[in-house]
């Protein structure tokens, strides 16, 4: 099961008609023509902020944005509320809207919940994940190995999202990696930045060696004990990134 396969919508109750799946915020959309502008744009913008195109504290003028994308600012508008919704935006008065930029002690909550959620999918893939999978997974910290060598941020940002995408799906709870992935994208600028520190990829991928070894013994409570140590020192490493720049 790939983590692309799982629903995003939460349950229904009985009876009741299911809802449109919501897709996922942080990747555009491969049903272009089966969504709005405003969908399209909130898909877009939400893709730049998740890769820090868009930094915390970034303006978005519907104006600006309007001229951009060559639309009228009523779906800009709608796709900023959108945004709102899902935290990746701040609305502010008398400053219009933002990239989030939460506060210290919003960031460390957030960060705390990061490390929750990816410590239960990473024990539970331990007991769970099939072997097919885990096989997968070896190949991903494999090409993250070679990459933190190389020196290419984007390039280890872009494989590490596999790499957690792969724990998330290897959980075999749907419920909890749509919990997770929602969550990451909330924090997913400021994970981002921290790849920017000297020496980080080989850390990244050091701890990740402790996941991914505890996932293939099986050993629930170790997997989740390395994931939490390793997202806590994400935390870490972010906090460095930020008072350097």
């Amino acid at each position: 099961m790939s983590l692309d396969d799982l629903p995003t919508q939460l349950p229904q109750a009985a009876g009741a008609e299911p809802e449109t799946m919501v897709r996922r915020v942080d990747r555009p959309s491969p049903l272009r023509d089966k969504v709005t502008r405003a969908e399209e744009l909130r898909l877009q913008l939400a893709d730049e902020i998740v890769r820090g195109v868009l930094p915390p504290g970034s303006a978005l003028d519907e104006t600006d944005i309007a001229r951009r994308f060559s639309v009228s600012r009523t779906p800009v508008r709608e796709a900023l509320r959108q945004l709102v919704a899902s935290g990746l935006v701040e609305a502010r008065a008398h400053r219009g809207a933002v990239v989030a930029q939460p506060s210290l002690d919003r960031l460390t909550e957030m960060f705390e919940a990061m490390a929750e959620l990816e410590a239960l999918c990473a024990g539970l893939a331990a007991e769970r994940m099939p072997p097919g999978d885990r096989q997968k997974l070896e190949a991903i910290h494999e090409e993250l190995r070679v990459l933190s060598h190389a020196g290419n941020p984007e390039r280890f940002h872009e494989v590490n999202e596999r790499f957690h995408n792969a724990i998330y799906a290897g959980s075999q709870n749907s419920y909890i990696a749509e919990m997770t992935l929602a969550t990451r994208v909330r924090v997913q600028p400021f994970r981002r930045a921290q790849f920017r520190n000297l020496g980080r990829l080989a850390k990244s991928h050091a701890e990740h060696d402790r996941v991914v070894v505890a996932i293939m013994r099986g050993d629930k409570a170790g997997a989740a004990a390395a994931m939490r140590a390793h997202i806590e020192l994400v935390r870490g490493e972010y906090e460095l990134y930020a008072v350097s720049v």
